[in-house]
């Protein structure tokens, strides 16, 4: 299957390397350089491609987005810190016809992990005692701050029933790919759920089949939803 990366950062060269070993060929490459408005989106240059894999900025994502929908094209983005756009954007892909599936965060874990926090915020719910925090590490070059899987994260606790204050902070330093830490604290004891990235591979792989899953579908998909369909 032909594939077109949007977005040739540190995330669009490692789907680059790992592309051939999810069915993939790369038959577009995109940088911020020569798509400031979109102008590298042609007809012409997404002929035969299957699916586009956009990682970009902020800025620029959702324009993007749009522009891939108007010319048929389906789409995974892990772009994150232009939530305020989501309604546009999904109007733009069910207007067109085409498939998007959407996430902050490609890992697997961190689903698997997300999970595993909203059961532990309904059970504390229901402890008054015990107050909460939400933290996250990334790299210096990460853009948004908290991150888009943190705030995720909280708000899943939210819906969870968990009404008393979440103290949410992060941090940003050296290379780090990416740390999300949930706890919970009270006069007798401490609990702490954690989940460390050892590398951008893991947020590759599952952007990669994501991807094949998304091709020939139609609507708008968060990846979280999918990922016991993955294959």
């Amino acid at each position: 299957m032909n594939l077109a990366i949007i977005g040739y950062g540190k995330m669009g060269r490692l789907i680059d390397r790992l592309a051939p070993e999810h069915g993939f060929d790369v038959k577009l490459r995109v940088g911020h350089e020569n798509n400031g408005r979109g102008e590298a989106l042609t007809r012409e240059s997404l002929r035969d491609i299957a699916v586009a894999v956009e990682f970009s900025t902020p800025a620029v994502a959702p324009g993007n987005i749009e522009r891939l929908a108007a010319l048929g094209v389906n789409v995974v983005t892990g772009t994150t810190g232009w939530t305020k756009e989501m309604d546009r954007v999904r109007s733009a892909v069910e207007r067109a016809g085409t498939g998007l599936v959407w996430s902050p965060n490609f890992s697997v874990g961190i689903h698997i992990f997300s999970q595993l926090v909203s059961e532990a915020a309904r059970l504390m719910s229901r402890q008054p005692e015990y107050g909460a925090w939400a933290w996250e590490i990334h790299h210096a070059a990460k853009k948004d701050a908290p991150s888009g899987t943190l705030l995720a994260l909280v708000e899943k606790m939210k819906l969870a029933g968990y009404t008393s204050r979440i103290d949410t902070s992060c941090s940003r330093a050296g290379a780090v790919p990416g740390t999300h830490e949930i706890g919970f604290d009270s006069l007798a004891d401490t609990i702490t759920l954690r989940h460390t990235a050892r590398s951008r591979d893991g947020f590759a792989c599952g952007a990669l089949r994501a991807a094949r899953w998304v091709v020939g579908k139609k609507g708008f998909f968060d990846f979280r939803d999918i990922v016991g369909e993955l294959e």
